[in-house]
């Protein structure tokens, strides 16, 4: 018993989906941004504590690991800077880092400047040393580094002179080529005004300018915009051998398919939740089976729409709630108590897109875990 969008209360029966299984052939790089799983039962303070489950949030990178994905780890899907401080992101990463290497499994990890918090006395050199601690730390562990965007450099940098300066510096100490990370403002607020400009287009500029200065320290770079238009363009901009990663939750279907001009390789959030019905697409395209392709990866662009509608920030919710579904844990709590950050109604129609999606192997155990959540909620009580 689900709210319909008028808040009435009506039935609704979960399709089967298929059972996820390891694909290969893939023409694509494909990372799964993925979710931590919380303690429920840890005696702290959600909202200032972040208590993790550290078997069930290594089993959910095997099971991501199992069917071809890199692990895109400590990451804004982690919850990274929005409840995950550093010294836990440093040892989700270490921890992560050991099980891929032992199963030669394919890993990058986020270093950013979470731990500074910038003030009026903060300098670029500041930002420079915070992010060198952590692209120090996370090398150590063996793993490629991820370059977050920095809540402490939007609020210090006065030019894209600052930005370059940073840049250049902070990838020049790198012993791995890095995958660079432009997150939208529409995920973090506090990245308004990214690379010198509000005007996506000026700091793209920037963006190209230090890629290129850079480019042998470089591996990628993945933008969370939300504009396939943009991706495009910048897509066609890079210099040879740099690859784009999408992180369109929005369009990622036909930018990981590609034109004639190019195609993107992907590192998403929403490959988390939809990991099996994504493998079976990237496993078609790697095949050349356009139409498999589409008929995998289509339905669960709706899903994904509502999961990050805005504010897009709270999109992880949507991505445990379905982890949850689907029995990668026992349980729909969150760190930071964000279980709470959607609506019953928004939960709902995450049900009805996932069935839709064919995302429920199990709709019977799927629909047996979905009600106590909406009883708590008020519905069928």
């Amino acid at each position: 018993m689900l709210p319909d969008e008028c808040g009435q209360i009506t039935s609704f029966t979960l399709a089967p989906g298929v059972a996820p299984e390891h694909s290969d052939g893939w023409t694509r790089t494909a990372y799964a941004a993925a979710h931590v799983v919380a303690d429920p039962l840890a005696d702290c303070d959600p909202w200032i504590n972040a208590a993790i489950d550290w078997d069930r949030t290594l089993a959910f990178r095997e099971h991501l690991w199992s069917l071809g994905f890199g692990v895109a780890e400590a990451m804004d899907t982690a919850q990274r800077g929005m409840g995950l401080d550093w010294p836990t992101s440093l040892e989700l990463i270490q921890r992560s880092q050991a099980v891929a290497k032992a199963g030669g499994h394919l890993i990058a990890s986020g270093a950013g400047t979470d731990h500074l918090t910038p003030s009026p006395e903060t300098t670029i050199d500041d930002v420079i040393a915070a992010y060198e601690e952590q692209c120090e730390a996370v090398e150590a562990t063996g793993s490629r580094v991820i370059l977050m965007a920095s809540r402490a450099l939007a609020a210090v940098a006065k030019s894209p002179d600052d930005y370059a300066h940073v840049y250049g510096r902070v990838l020049s100490g790198l012993q791995q080529p890095a995958i660079l990370h432009w997150l939208g403002e529409m995920f973090d607020p506090a990245l308004a005004g990214y690379w010198g400009s509000s005007d996506h287009q000026e700091a793209m500029e920037t963006c190209l300018q230090v890629i290129e200065s850079n480019a042998a320290k470089i591996d990628g770079i993945k933008i969370s915009l939300l504009s396939a238009e943009k991706e495009i363009a910048m897509r066609r901009r890079l210099p040879e051998g740099v690859r784009m990663y999408t992180g369109d939750d929005f369009n990622y279907p036909d930018l990981i398919a590609g034109d004639d001009l190019g195609c993107s390789h992907a590192l998403l959030g929403i490959f988390d939740p939809i990991a099996g019905v994504a493998a079976r697409a990237l496993t078609a395209l790697g095949g050349g089976d356009e139409a498999e392709y589409r008929a995998a990866f289509d339905p669960t662009v709706p899903l994904s729409r509502h999961i990050f509608r805005a504010p897009t920030r709270f999109y992880k919710t949507g991505v445990v709630f379905l982890a949850y579904l689907n029995g990668h844990q026992d349980h729909f709590t969150m760190i930071g108590g964000q279980e709470s950050t959607r609506s019953t109604r928004h939960l709902a129609e995450i049900v009805r897109l996932a069935s839709a999606a064919g995302l429920f192997p199990d709709p019977e155990e799927a629909a047996a875990r979905a009600r106590p959540v909406f009883a708590a909620r008020g519905v069928g009580v």
